[in-house]
C-alpha cells in the first residue's frame, strides 16, 4: 500500500481543478483516506479540488460524469425511423431523404446517423440470426423467385427461377419463367404440387406485391391479393407471409435458391429455355433428390418417403387458371395472336376466325370444331411460335428474322392432307358460307 501512496498522480493537472479523474486516480484517493489522508491534503497530491474529493468519497468510489442531455428533433419520430432504416437495409441517407420529402424535416445526414445508431446493432443481429425449427411432414411448403443471367444460344437471357422447397423433407422443385407476375407464381405453385403429388397444409411466402396487398408492419395483419387468397381456397392450402424485411423466416427456401443459382444454373450454357428446363428436371432428381442435406444429413427423397403421406391428395381438381377460351382472326401471316406473341395456323385460313383454346400451357387452335394446331404456350413476350408445315405453299414467304420455336429443327414435314381440303368442305360442316 505504501508504494501506491508514493507515486505520482496519473495525470497531474494542478491545484483546484475540477477535471473528471480516471478510476485509478479515485482508488487512490480511496486508498489515501483510508490511511487518514485529509481531503486537502489528497486533492494537493491528485491536482484536483477538496470538492471534487469530496464528492468521490461521499459516493464511495468512481462515478461517470452526469452530462445533460439534449433533446433531438427526431426523438419523436423514432418508431418512423425504425420502420424506414428496416426498409432502406440500413442506409441512412435515404432515411434522411425520406425524412425531408414526408415530414419536411431537414437535418444533416449525420444527425440521422446517430439517432439510428442504436437500431443499426438489431439490424446487425437481425441480419444474421436464424431461429431454426423444424415443421412436421406435410405441414409447410415455402416459396420463392430468384432472379439470374443465363446464356441461352448465342444471346444472355434473365430468366426468374420459381423455388418450392417442402419445409420436413427439403425437397425441392423448380420452374423456369421469364417474369414474375401473378400467373408465375400460381403456376409455380401447381407444378409443384403436382410435382410432390399433393398439396401441403399451408405455405409461407415473402411480402411479393403479386400476392400481397398490404402488410402491417406493428400488428402483422396481412391482406392476401384476392385471386391469390382464391387459388389457396380452391387448393385447401393456408397462406401465411413472412415478417416484413425479415425474408430469413423463410431460410429453407432462401437458401434453396441461392443453391439452385450456384448448383444448377451457374457456368451451364443452354440451347433454349425449354432445354434449361430439362436440364433443371435432370439436376432436381439426381443431384438435389439425392444429395445428403446439411442440416437433416438425409437424403430429402428418403425423407419425403415419410412426408408424402401427410400431404393432401390432388383429387381430380382442374388447374386454378381455367382453361381459357378465345377467339381470334387469323392474320396475313397465317398467325393468330395471344398474349402479345403469334402462333401459326395453316396458312388456307387467313383471314378466317378460330377458336383458341389454353390450357396446361398449351395453345390449341380449332377451326370447324377440329383441330387445325397445337403449340407449347410460349413464356416469352412479342414471339412467333410458328409450325414450318403450316406456311408450306404461301407464295413469296418471307421468314427472315421470324423467331422460330419449332418442335423439330428437321426438314418440315409433308402438310397432312385434311389440312389442305378446300374451304368449301368446312362450310358445308358449319351449314353454309361464310
Amino acid at each position: 500500500m505504501n508504494e501506491v501512496i508514493e507515486q505520482a498522480p496519473l495525470v497531474p493537472t494542478g491545484q483546484g481543478s475540477d477535471k473528471m479523474l480516471a478510476p485509478q486516480e479515485v482508488q487512490k484517493m480511496q486508498a489515501l483516506n483510508a490511511l487518514g489522508w485529509g481531503t486537502k491534503r489528497i486533492s494537493r497530491e491528485l491536482g484536483c479540488s477538496r470538492n471534487t474529493v469530496r464528492e468521490y468519497l461521499r459516493a464511495g468510489g468512481w462515478r461517470p460524469m452526469d452530462v445533460a442531455s439534449r433533446g433531438s428533433a427526431l426523438e419523436p419520430h423514432g418508431e418512423w425511423l425504425a420502420e424506414r432504416l428496416r426498409r432502406h437495409r440500413g442506409n441512412a441517407d435515404v432515411v434522411r431523404q425520406d425524412l425531408a420529402r414526408e415530414l419536411g424535416i431537414e437535418v444533416s445526414l449525420r444527425t440521422v446517423q446517430r439517432a439510428v445508431e442504436p437500431l443499426r446493432g438489431e439490424l446487425r443481429a437481425e441480419a444474421v440470426a436464424t431461429v431454426r425449427y423444424e415443421t412436421a411432414p406435410g405441414q409447410q411448403l415455402q416459396i420463392d423467385f430468384g432472379s439470374t443471367t443465363v446464356q441461352l444460344g448465342q444471346d444472355t437471357q434473365r430468366v426468374h427461377l420459381f423455388v418450392a422447397t417442402l419445409g420436413y423433407s427439403r425437397r425441392c422443385y423448380v420452374a423456369v419463367f421469364l417474369h414474375e407476375r401473378q400467373s408465375a407464381w400460381l403456376q409455380g405453385l401447381e407444378g409443384a404440387f403436382r410435382h410432390f403429388g399433393g398439396v401441403p397444409h399451408e405455405v409461407l411466402i415473402d411480402n411479393a406485391k403479386a400476392l400481397v396487398d398490404e402488410h402491417n408492419v406493428k400488428t402483422r395483419e396481412v391482406k392476401f391479393n384476392d385471386r391469390f387468397h382464391a387459388f389457396c381456397r380452391y387448393w385447401g392450402v393456408t397462406p401465411r407471409a413472412c415478417a416484413p424485411y425479415r425474408a430469413r423466416t423463410k431460410g429453407k427456401d432462401e437458401r434453396g435458391v441461392g443453391y439452385v443459382k450456384r448448383n444448377a444454373v451457374a457456368g451451364h450454357h443452354f440451347d433454349s429455355v425449354q432445354a434449361l428446363e430439362a436440364h433443371l428436371a435432370r439436376w432436381t432428381r439426381e443431384v438435389a433428390d439425392t444429395r445428403v442435406h446439411g442440416t437433416t444429413g438425409e437424403l430429402p427423397l428418403q425423407r419425403f418417403e415419410r412426408e408424402a403421406a401427410a400431404l393432401k391428395p390432388l383429387a381430380a381438381k382442374a388447374p386454378f387458371l381455367q382453361v381459357r377460351e378465345l377467339t381470334r382472326r387469323v392474320h396475313t401471316d397465317a398467325c393468330i395472336e395471344l398474349d402479345t406473341n403469334r402462333y401459326s395456323v395453316p396458312w388456307k385460313l387467313i383471314g378466317e376466325t378460330v377458336t383458341v383454346v389454353v390450357a396446361e400451357r398449351q395453345v390449341r387452335v380449332l377451326y370447324a370444331g377440329a383441330e387445325v394446331a397445337c403449340h407449347a404456350q410460349s413464356p416469352l413476350r412479342r414471339a412467333s411460335v410458328l409450325e414450318r408445315s403450316h406456311l408450306v405453299g404461301i407464295v413469296g414467304a418471307q421468314l427472315a428474322g421470324v423467331t422460330w420455336l419449332t418442335r423439330t429443327s428437321q426438314a418440315p414435314p409433308p402438310v397432312p392432307a385434311e389440312l389442305l381440303r378446300p374451304l368449301e368442305q368446312y362450310e358445308a360442316v358449319l351449314g353454309g358460307a361464310w
